[in-house]
């Protein structure tokens, strides 16, 4: 239902009049975002508590039902139902007061394993909304928020969200996009995941290629040991190691592949972490650089992946890499021509678009 907003009564930024169709559009698209904003969190609670799973091919629940499959108590269970339904996120049917999970939302917000998962990212919103303040005076000092500054859901988050497109495309579409890189990681080559955080992307690779071996680096220390637990937990511990170090003083040399996972413009100086990674590539190596789907023209991102990745850049990659006091603090939309130019200055000049997803664009970079 539209709601109407009083008259306003000045004038128009253009010089014109207010049109207050215009307005009343305008102010119901707000109140709709307002909504979807509370509404991430029972989404996240969702996802975190198992109601999603519970309901996952199950037919149609009772609110107390529900409860009793997630051990939770009835009364917020059917609070949480309400609000689902009023979302449109799961189907309510009066007679036998009866609440249906659809499978296809289920395949988005129920199994983490599948590509199609999405209910990872509102993990995320706990942390982000817990920064307001610490936002607040980072715009008026210019000082930045260090990624170790944020809570614990911030990194598990984060791991959620890139895990699936990762799990679809990673080794089947990004890497067989690489010149030769296949081959060799199927010979048996050396890898390093720089800015590997959980490490799934690491363990992805490792699962598909026994032969190769592994290296994870992160500065995150957290990070680094939930990585191992996972690359334990996964079968591939023998093959993978993850270490604590930065992007620009990563150990080892002549790597056959270097990674960079969603990380690059998050590093205060890209350039640094470029130049090591030259230095560090064996002859004939490759870079594969992964950056998200987001355009330097801000116009390009007016839809739904550019809104939630340049706001997400706002609250969490601009100030990430301005507190490493760099010489550079990217964002997340600083697009192709500068991430290509950091890659020529440090000597690594042949540079391709290798793939790409709703999210995602992949770099082949090489000397």
């Amino acid at each position: 239902m539209a709601v109407s907003a009083p008259a306003a009564p000045g004038a128009a930024g253009n010089g014109g009049a207010i049109r207050q169709d215009r307005v009343d559009a305008f102010m119901e698209r707000v109140i709709t975002d307002a909504g979807a904003a509370v509404a991430g969190l029972c989404t996240s609670l969702g996802d975190r508590l198992g109601l999603y799973r519970a309901m996952a091919g199950a037919g149609p629940l009772t609110s107390a039902e529900l409860a009793a499959r997630t051990g939770l108590v009835e009364r917020y269970v059917r609070e949480w139902l309400a609000a689902q339904v009023a979302g449109a996120y799961v189907v309510h049917a009066s007679d036998g007061d009866t609440y249906l999970l659809p499978d296809e939302h289920a395949a988005v917000l129920a199994d983490p394993g599948l590509p199609s998962y999405a209910a990872g990212f509102f993990t995320v919103l706990q942390a982000l909304y817990a920064t307001e303040d610490s936002l607040l005076e980072a715009f008026r000092t210019g000082e930045g928020i260090g990624w170790e500054e944020h809570a614990p859901a911030l990194f598990e988050g984060t791991a959620k969200f890139f895990r699936p497109g990762y799990t679809a495309a990673l080794v089947p579409e990004w890497l067989a996009a690489l010149d030769g890189v296949v081959e060799k990681l199927e010979r048996g080559g050396t890898v390093a995941d720089v800015g590997c955080g959980f490490g799934y992307s690491t363990a992805l690779m490792a699962r598909a290629f026994p032969n190769s071996r592994f290296t994870g680096f992160d500065f995150h220390r957290p990070s680094v040991v939930a990585a191992r637990g996972i690359a334990a937990e996964q079968g591939v511990a023998d093959r993978v190691s993850f270490e604590v170090a930065g992007a620009d003083d990563f150990p080892g040399d002549d790597f056959d592949l270097i990674t960079f996972f969603d990380c690059l413009h998050d590093i205060g100086d890209p350039g640094a972490a470029l130049r090591h990674a030259e230095h560090a590539l064996a002859d004939g190596g490759t870079c594969m650089v992964v950056e998200p789907n987001t355009s330097a023209r801000d116009e390009e991102n007016i839809n739904p992946v550019g809104r939630t990745l340049t706001a997400a850049s706002v609250a969490v990659c601009l100030p990430t890499a301005l507190a490493q006091h760099g010489p550079q603090a990217l964002g997340n939309h600083a697009g192709e021509r500068v991430l290509r130019e950091l890659a020529d200055a440090a000597g690594l000049h042949h540079w391709r678009l290798a793939a790409q997803s709703p999210v995602n664009r992949v770099y082949a970079v090489g000397r």
